[in-house]
Formats: structure tokens, C-alpha cells, sequence
């Protein structure tokens, strides 16, 4: 099986005095009007790994995960009691006897501790081995929480700079749209044009304010999932530095992505263990037919005061003890057999379900493989024609001087230019979660792949 090492993806190099009080109202409103500070991806994710109740309630589940490992130890474990107690006791006798054995009182005082040590208990055994696995397996859900923090904080923080490249894009269209408006005017006005330019320009620049304002809100609405995830309010995620250049999907086949998928994918582990602790449980059912042993010990101490039911004297009696307890169930109405059949068919299905597991990652895997190779093909296809659309709109704009281009035409190349500039900008985004979202669908996502990531973004 061919060993894939952890290559980050997207890894690039690249090269006070105190105020006077009269003053202090001043400073307040200066520095209230000051930008926010602008965050980048690292910054929030690290935000987000305290905030986030999602990855907050994996981490207190392995918690109490490694609690449970640790009871289940008890079992293996000697186990030491102390007990005391006092009583006070009537002693009636009827018909009435020499003084000896006349009515009387008495008072019993107990004390006593006692300890066991199993020596042969399979079932505590299998159970601690259950507790073990159990919280290896809490650790690999722990694991995969963290990969899928750090995709939804990337995909939201994404998510943020395609909305406000959305909206820079359309508010330039807008801009470029009114510009033709009032060319078209001027040109109607002195007689070169029809009423028609006007309002076809109208109508443009009629729909491209609606798409401003739904951009606008979008934006809006992308900000608030973003400041909820990472528990800040107004956030300003950093933008790509430019030029931007996605770094190469390595290794270039999917192979290799699919065969790590194997090794270290946290639900597999998880299916694994599941397997493992099935297998437990069946060994615990076979060991209800099988004897135990216990290694005892004791000190116990009675007192009676005032003498007991036999005598008048007071007495006090210490007994130690230390003793091997064996115990050998013989029959129990069938339970033992039918829970054997029972954690057999369990196993059977924890079995079909690391299987399963196994195939779905792989799928999962290669579907995310070639979902990068495709958006890095269409980032490609799209710079190609954001040049081309912007010699088209330039040439229609000079065709429109010398009039062999009509306004429409105009109109539309600048249509498509701002299309294709804002696809362009969120198939670059689009290119760069998938990487993430292919390290973490094979289990090899880390937060050094955050950093790579974050490598790329404006200082």
C-alpha cells in the first residue's frame, strides 16, 4: 500500500504618554472611526476552535470518554470496603427465667473492612479492553469534528469574499452601465441616436441596481454565519494576495489520495474500533459460561455491650479472614447462549459497516479529487476568458464610437465581463476549500493545511 506524506495543501513560498481629559473624547471618536481590523483565515479558525459549541461538545465527549476507560480499569482492579455500624437491642423472655435470662437491653457495635482482588475475570477483562478502544474511538471523533471546523470556517470565511467581490464586481458594472446611460443621453440629445440606446441603458442600469442591493445583503448574510462560527462580531476576512496563483494538486493522481484515505481516515478508524469493540462483547458473552476467582481479605470486629442473648457479659469478638471466592455458573434459562448469538450478529454488522465505511471514503474521495482538478480547469477556462471579454467590450466600445456597434452591444460585453470576473474570483475560492474539503473526505486534514492556505492571503 503506497503511503501518501502530508504535503500542506496550497504551500507557496513567498518572497505612550496619557491624554489630557479634554482630549480624550477626541481620541474616541478617531479611533471609533477607524476600520475594523482585518482578520485572516488562521486567526479566526484559532477563534472558532474556542467558540464553535459543535467542537466544544466532540471535546467534552472525549472527555467523558476517558472517563469511561477509566471505569471500565475498576474492573481489573482490587476493590476495598469499610463498614461500621451499632445497634441496640431488647431482649425479651417470656415466662420469665432466672435473672440470667430476664428482660434486658443490650447495645451491638460492628466494624469491619474487606477487600477483593479478582484474579480470573474474563468479562472485566474484555470490559477494560472495551473502555480502551472506546476512547481511541472518541479521539478519531474528536479528529474528525476538527476537519470539519476547519472546512466550515473556510468555507464561511470564503464564502465572505465572494460576496464582497460580488458586490465590488456589480457595483463596478453599475458604474460602467450609468457611464453608457449618460453617453447614450448626450448622443440622443445631440441627434446621433434613437430613444432606444436610452432605454436599453435605462433598463440595464435598472437591473443592475436590484442585483446591487441583492448583493448587498448577501454579503450581509454571509458576514453574520462567518461572526457566528468564530464568536466575533464584524469580522474582515483578508482577501488572496494578487496576483493569485493556486498551487498544484499534489500527488497528481488520486491513487494516492484514496490509499491514505485507508490508513488514517477518521470514520474508518472509527468503524475499526467499532469492530474491535463488537469482537469485545462477544468475548464478554462467552466468558458468562466460564468461572471466576477472587482473592479475599478481611478484618471484621463485633463488640456487645452489656452482654448478648445468651449472656450478660460483655464481649468483643475480632475475626480476620483471607480466602480465595470461586465461582461457576451452571445454567441460566439459554440467556448465555442467546447473547452469544446476539454479539455474533453485532460483530457480523460492525464488520458490514467498516466496510462500508471504507468504500464510501474512497468514493468520497475521488469525488473530491477530480471536483479540484475540475475547478482548477474552469479557473483556467475563466482567465482565458475574462481576456477575451475584455477585448470584446472594448472592441464594442470603439465600434460604438464609429458607429458600427449599437449600444446594446455595449451593454452586454459589459454584462459579460463582470459575469466572468466574478465567477473567476469564486472559482479560485471554490479551488481552494476543495483542497480542503479532499484532505479532509481521505482523513489527512490538519491545521498546517489552514496555514497553507493562509500563506496566500494579503499581509
Amino acid at each position: 500500500m503506497q503511503h501518501l506524506p502530508h504535503v500542506p495543501f496550497g504551500l507557496a513560498s513567498r518572497s505612550a504618554k496619557p491624554l489630557h481629559c479634554a482630549l480624550l473624547p477626541l481620541a474616541l471618536a478617531v479611533f471609533g472611526a477607524l476600520p475594523a481590523q482585518a482578520q485572516n483565515l488562521s486567526e479566526l479558525y484559532d477563534a472558532a476552535r474556542s467558540y464553535d459549541a459543535s467542537f466544544q461538545s466532540a471535546r467534552s465527549n472525549f472527555a467523558a470518554s476517558l472517563a469511561r476507560a477509566d471505569q471500565a480499569k475498576a474492573g481489573i482492579l482490587p476493590s476495598v470496603g469499610l463498614s461500621a455500624g451499632a445497634s441496640r437491642n431488647l431482649f425479651e423472655v417470656s415466662p420469665q427465667l432466672p435473672p440470667v435470662l430476664s428482660d434486658r437491653y443490650y447495645t451491638s457495635q460492628s466494624a469491619g473492612i474487606n477487600a477483593s482482588q479478582p484474579l480470573y475475570r474474563p468479562a472485566n477483562q474484555a470490559s477494560y479492553e472495551q473502555g480502551k478502544r472506546q476512547a481511541t474511538l472518541a479521539q478519531a471523533a474528536l479528529d474528525a469534528a476538527g476537519q470539519e471546523l476547519i472546512v466550515r470556517v473556510s468555507q464561511a470565511y470564503f464564502d465572505v469574499l465572494a460576496a464582497q467581490d460580488s458586490l465590488a464586481f456589480v457595483r463596478a458594472q453599475k458604474a460602467a452601465v450609468a457611464e453608457q446611460l449618460a453617453s447614450a443621453k448626450r448622443n440622443f440629445e445631440v441627434g446621433t441616436s434613437t430613444i432606444t440606446d436610452t432605454r436599453e441603458a435605462q433598463a440595464r442600469f435598472d437591473l443592475v441596481v436590484a442585483q446591487e442591493i441583492a448583493a448587498d445583503n448577501d454579503l450581509r448574510v454571509k458576514k453574520l454565519a462567518l461572526d457566528q462560527l468564530v464568536g466575533k462580531a464584524n469580522t474582515a476576512p483578508k482577501a488572496l494576495a494578487g496576483p493569485a496563483a493556486l498551487p498544484a494538486l499534489m500527488p497528481d493522481s488520486v491513487e494516492p489520495w484514496v490509499s491514505a484515505s485507508e490508513q488514517g481516515h477518521p470514520g474508518i478508524r472509527q468503524a475499526q474500533l467499532a469492530l474491535e469493540v463488537a469482537q469485545l462483547e462477544t468475548e464478554k458473552a462467552q466468558a458468562s459460561n466460564r468461572p471466576t476467582l477472587d482473592l479475599t481479605a478481611g478484618y471484621n470486629l463485633q463488640r456487645n455491650v452489656n452482654g448478648g442473648a445468651t449472656s450478660t457479659l460483655s464481649t468483643r469478638i475480632a475475626l480476620s479472614s483471607v480466602g480465595l471466592q470461586f465461582n461457576m455458573p451452571l445454567f441460566a434459562g439459554y440467556a448465555i447462549q442467546n447473547r452469544i448469538k446476539e454479539t455474533l450478529a453485532l460483530e457480523d454488522k460492525a464488520r458490514n459497516d467498516l466496510e462500508g465505511a471504507k468504500r464510501a471514503v474512497a468514493q468520497s474521495t475521488r469525488s473530491a479529487y477530480f471536483g479540484v482538478l475540475s475547478g482548477m480547469g474552469q479557473v483556467k477556462a475563466l482567465e482565458a476568458a475574462e481576456a477575451s471579454s475584455q477585448s470584446a467590450l472594448d472592441a464594442n466600445k470603439l465600434g460604438y464610437t464609429v458607429g458600427v456597434r449599437i449600444n446594446i452591444d455595449v451593454l452586454n460585453s459589459q454584462s459579460q465581463l463582470f459575469q466572468t470576473k466574478r465567477d473567476l474570483a469564486k472559482a479560485r475560492y471554490d479551488v481552494l476549500v476543495g483542497g480542503l474539503k479532499l484532505r479532509q473526505a481521505n482523513g489527512t486534514l490538519q491545521a498546517a493545511d489552514v496555514q497553507a492556505v493562509n500563506a496566500l492571503l494579503a499581509p
